[in-house]
């Protein structure tokens, strides 16, 4: 059994989505000076690895710590979309993904985590795509990327709208390509917001 860590380190001043507020990591207190040491951290709940729930872009009041547990925990899906800028629907897609599982996409495009084109040019999700998600009743879709669409969002709002949630900004991915079965384990702080930070890891047979 394999632990694989699929989440982005927080520190100060780490990469953020344009227009989002910054990250702040400060040693608030010394073991020298105050005979304890503690730290003070400001961070939206959309930097790093995260994930989104459905009030960050649906009109409603479902917070993310409102959904089961269980959620956050199932049976992991990876599909290999490294060749792929625009993640369509696939009939083989049908087979390879089960019900109720939490579904990740490898793209390889983490490796431009920090650099203006992350935010940019980033792969899409069509709503083929998304539909055969809701059809599946996946849990949750991951990807390696920060967003699964652009503006004006309609992936985001018809996952969200089918109480599908998205992990955003995964990195570690493609240690899990040749992996045959695994499970993954995606804890959001337990905090009455519309998204969450997360610690997201693989366990891999």
């Amino acid at each position: 059994m394999r632990i694989i860590d699929l989440t982005q380190p927080i520190h100060d001043g780490m990469t953020v989505y344009p227009g989002d507020a910054e990250t702040g990591l400060v040693r608030s207190k010394k073991f020298q000076q105050d005979g304890y040491t503690n730290h003070q951290l400001s961070i939206n709940m959309h930097a790093g690895t995260h994930i989104d729930g459905p009030m960050h872009l649906v009109d409603c009041e479902k917070y993310l710590n409102d959904f089961p547990v269980e959620t956050f925990i199932g049976e992991g899906c990876l599909l290999d979309v490294s060749q792929e800028n625009t993640i369509d629907y696939k009939v083989e897609y049908e087979e390879l993904i089960q019900q109720k599982q939490i579904v990740l996409l490898y793209t390889g495009y983490n490796q431009y985590y920090g650099q203006p084109r992350y935010y940019t040019d980033h792969p899409v999700l069509t709503l083929p795509f998304a539909e055969l998600l809701v059809r599946k009743q996946v849990k949750m879709i991951g990807l390696d990327f920060p967003s699964p669409d652009q503006y004006p969002f309609e992936v985001h709002k018809y996952l969200f709208q089918n109480d599908i949630l998205i992990i955003e900004n995964l990195t570690n991915v493609e240690q899990l390509l040749h992996v045959k079965s695994f499970e993954v384990i995606a804890l959001p702080l337990s905090v009455k917001a519309d998204s969450s930070i997360a610690r997201v890891v693989a366990r891999a047979e």
